[in-house]
């Protein structure tokens, strides 16, 4: 096992093996439940979860869950699109929607170092929380996001399912969502070519300069132009929202504080904080 985890080729064969096993699991799984698709569909994402959370356990290593949140979506979508008729906007969703996931994908294995690493979170989580981390491993490390974005991707898989057809206002959030994918890959590659050279204790240039985290604002806007562009053209499932929302919550109550709590141990924190907006450079205006 540890020559295993020591090796980044091997690690790659293991993990690529589990979500493998946890895809085919869940299309099964859904296929034998006789309920409504959204409480199948969420079962078997549950049962997908699990499997995965199973190996990271056996692995000594929560980081197995890390492709969860790009690989999900994308093989959702496209196993709901086998069992219907697609309409423009379902195909502007897949596409959509797998482009940021193998974008996203491609970003964690290029920074993927093998299963002997973890990612700094789960680390720090587990040395705080001791005893419990059973506990926070399962339920907020795997489970909490497997519900997000089960309510993220629900918008998509609403308009494949009811063949919602394609409303021109929703082209416009469409176009949002493309272009916030595009924002994260340009931000994740001035982060690689910053941690290369180290100019700075901060990132000071590009995206970065404005932001201190337009990865995660781009994840948003990800989320809320997929939900939108299908309000656009279902008005009346005002709920698909729920899924953008919980998504934005998520990362102003844990990321974000998370993200800014570890790099406020450097100096020069608080000046370059107070100079760079979290997510958006908005000014602020005195009364």
């Amino acid at each position: 096992m540890e020559k295993l985890k020591k090796s980044r080729a091997a690690s790659f064969v293991a993990v690529t093996f589990v979500y493998v096993l946890a895809s085919v699991a869940g299309i099964v799984i859904y296929g034998m439940l006789p309920f409504d698709w959204r409480l199948s569909l969420l079962i078997a994402d549950v049962a997908a979860t699990v499997i995965t959370f199973v190996f990271s356990l056996i692995f000594k290593n929560a980081s197995v869950y890390d492709p969860y949140w790009s690989v999900q979506p994308p093989v959702i979508l496209i196993a709901f699109a086998f069992d219907t008729e697609l309409t423009a906007l379902g195909i502007l969703l897949i596409v959509t929607v797998t482009f940021w996931a193998v974008r996203l994908t491609a970003n964690w294995a290029y920074t993927f170092k093998g299963l002997e690493h973890q990612d700094w979170r789960y680390s720090m989580l587990k040395d705080k929380t001791g005893a419990v981390y059973p506990i926070i491993n399962f339920v907020g490390i795997h489970m909490v996001p497997t519900l997000v974005v089960y309510g993220c991707i629900l918008p998509a898989a609403h308009a494949i399912v009811y063949t919602v057809d394609l409303k021109p206002a929703s082209i416009i959030f469409i176009c949002l969502s493309i272009g916030a994918a595009i924002m994260q890959g340009i931000a994740d590659i001035q982060m690689h070519k910053y941690r290369k050279k180290r100019n700075g204790a901060f990132i000071r240039n590009g995206l970065w300069k404005h932001s201190r985290h337009p990865n995660y604002l781009g994840e948003i806007l990800m989320w809320w132009g997929i939900a939108l562009a299908v309000l656009c053209s279902a008005p009346t499932a005002r709920y698909l929202i729920a899924g953008a929302v919980a998504n934005t919550v998520l990362f102003f109550a844990v990321s974000i504080p998370m993200a800014d709590g570890r790099q406020s141990r450097k100096e020069g924190f608080a000046e370059y904080k107070n100079q760079t907006h979290a997510l958006l450079p908005i000014k602020k205006f005195n009364a």
